[in-house]
């Protein structure tokens, strides 16, 4: 569903530049669940910016779902992100003006538009993710969690094939970040999504499939134990 291959990105530094991915590559499949992890400044963000067509890399290859992203238009790499891939961030990112549904109903309305059916999948996806009865609440009235599971059911709405998150534990405590790790990586598995996860925490591993981790702008199996 997802492939990166020698992928680069280097930033300048002074009269200097430094590679922060220097031939990355990965390649997830539809169902799997991978974490990637690396100490701060390694390039995570990066290397998720860069599979979610939010940044062109110098070099190398970016395929979603079977089409090649290098020789897209700006606006046709657009269509393609907002057609195939939901991206979960590190604190849901929410509109404070907007209810839980109406974050939803936005992203429809972005894309294909809002009719009665995208209004019936924004209520669904709000109780597969245990928000039953916080439609209706803004942000302010809810809890970390609660907004965490808005951003999960907002990555969710366009019926992606290819799902990212962003350190989506970071700012919850130990209970919650474990109930939202569970959360991506079941509804990941049972929607045959690809699911790629940059992480802080090593505890959460043990629900992934993979656990990558890169250094030197490069990624490898992660070291356990």
């Amino acid at each position: 569903m997802i492939t990166l291959r020698d992928v680069t990105v280097s930033f300048p530094d002074g009269e200097d530049t430094v590679a922060v991915l220097d031939g990355a590559a990965l390649d997830v499949g539809a169902g799997e669940v991978v974490t990637i992890s690396g100490r701060s400044g390694s390039g995570k963000s990066t290397l998720l910016a860069v599979a979610g067509l939010l940044r062109r890399p110098d070099s190398g290859e970016v395929v979603v779902a079977g089409t090649a992203a290098g020789p897209l238009s700006g606006r046709d790499r657009t269509a393609l992100r907002r057609r195939e891939i939901g991206i979960i961030y590190q604190s849901a990112e929410l509109f404070p003006s907007l209810t839980a549904v109406q974050q939803l109903e936005l992203v429809a309305d972005i894309g294909h538009g809002l009719d009665v059916e995208a209004k019936r999948r924004a209520r669904s996806l709000l109780d597969e993710v245990g928000l039953e009865r916080r439609h209706d609440n803004r942000p302010g009235k809810l809890s970390g969690g609660e907004r965490q599971r808005v951003g999960i059911a907002r990555a969710l709405m366009n019926q992606p094939s290819v799902l990212l998150a962003d350190e989506p534990t970071a700012s919850l405590d130990p209970e919650r970040g474990r109930e939202v790790m569970e959360l991506i990586t079941s509804e990941a598995r049972r929607r045959d999504l690809a699911c790629v996860i940059v992480s802080h925490d090593p505890a959460h591993a043990d629900l992934c499939d993979r656990s990558l981790h890169l250094e030197q702008g490069r990624l490898g199996d992660a070291q356990r134990g």
